[in-house]
């Protein structure tokens, strides 16, 4: 059975995927999930090999993977895999989330977010317990709200730190791909960030909650995320000045960037909002693999920090440069320049 038959991105409302189709997506979000279970159980008994598979290859990818296809990540996601099991196996209450409640849920996504990833140079990056600590949390959390709400609405569409990302990153996706987990909607978040097209995270101001969760994801993380690759790991925290310090350079760029995306945004109605809105995201995803990728391969600012491979002696810093310009050009191309294709990231 070829992939376009596996995979169709092409469905009348209504229809569902065959079971053959199913069966095939079945598999493949089992293979993810067992090798988040690798991985877990490496950053436990394994701390290197865990911290390199988890920190430096996985998380790595995802950034571009929510630029271009994040419907694929919202069907294979292991911790959604396991969010959503009660669901598969008709344990959930199935409750409806209501709309305030979703709302202030992802209001502390956001704050989740810019809470926990500088921590990752105070203890995670270098910690692998501790890593397999947080994502077991994550799951723990995930997994008992899938026994209360209907389907995403109580982790993936709501708590998961990641979703607001998904929202900012994920507004000109390549495709819709098919649910491959939603048997039919239950209209359990409103808008469903699956089924809306081109999706962005102001794109609801159905509350407060929902108009400072979108303000903090666009505005603040690209300045979050130029900030936090100007702080260095920290193997050992012996006072409470040294760990507020993994929080200075995060925090003040995040301010920055939220105080210029005010200021433009009270000039900018309309489509040019939305275009605003574009190059923000852009920006955000070219700042991380501005750094990310010279770490990688040992051109980091920082020595070994988030070293995958030391290539420094085999590449020149010239085409690392290179290769940093093309990514920020293809970003910026992929999220603003593109035409809006008006597709979803799931049908």
């Amino acid at each position: 059975m070829s992939i376009a038959a596996a995979f169709p991105v092409k469905q009348k409302s209504g229809d569902q995927l065959s079971p053959r189709s199913i069966k095939i997506w079945r598999l493949v979000q089992t293979a993810v999930w067992l090798v988040g279970v690798v991985i877990f159980a490496a950053l436990l008994f394994y701390p290197s090999l865990g911290i390199l598979l988890f920190w430096n290859i996985l998380i790595p990818i995802a950034p571009a993977l929510l630029v271009i296809s994040v419907g694929l990540w919202r069907n294979v996601c292991p911790l959604a895999t396991t969010n959503l099991l009660p669901r598969h196996f008709n344990l959930s209450k199935r409750k409806i989330m209501p709309v305030t409640l979703q709302a202030k849920l992802s209001l502390i996504a956001v704050i989740a977010l810019y809470l926990i990833v500088p921590l990752r140079h105070a203890l995670f990056n270098t910690n692998g317990p501790a890593t397999a600590l947080l994502l077991f949390s994550c799951v723990s959390v995930g997994f008992t709200m899938g026994f209360i709400y209907d389907w995403k609405s109580g982790w993936c569409s709501s708590l998961c730190p990641i979703h607001p990302v998904e929202k900012l990153y994920g507004g000109n996706t390549i495709a819709s791909l098919p649910n491959a987990h939603c048997g039919q909607c239950a209209r359990c978040s409103v808008p469903c960030p699956d089924s809306t097209p081109n999706l962005h995270p102001d794109i609801s101001q159905k509350t407060i909650y929902h108009k400072i969760s979108g303000f903090l994801t666009i505005g603040g993380l690209p300045g979050f995320i130029w900030g936090w690759f100007h702080v260095p790991d920290e193997t050992r925290i012996t006072n409470l000045s040294s760990f507020i310090e993994v929080y200075t350079f995060p925090i003040a760029g995040l301010l920055v960037s939220l105080f210029i995306y005010w200021v433009l945004k009270l000039f900018l109605k309309g489509n040019n909002e939305r275009i605003l809105i574009s190059i923000f995201a852009a920006s955000a995803v070219s700042f991380y693999y501005w750094f990310r990728i010279p770490a990688l391969l040992g051109f980091g600012k920082f020595s070994n920090d988030g070293l995958l491979i030391n290539l420094s002696n085999v590449l020149s810093e010239t085409l690392i440069t290179t290769i940093c310009i093309a990514t920020t050009v293809f970003f910026f191309w992929w999220l603003v320049g593109r035409k809006p294709n008006q597709a979803s990231w799931i049908i």
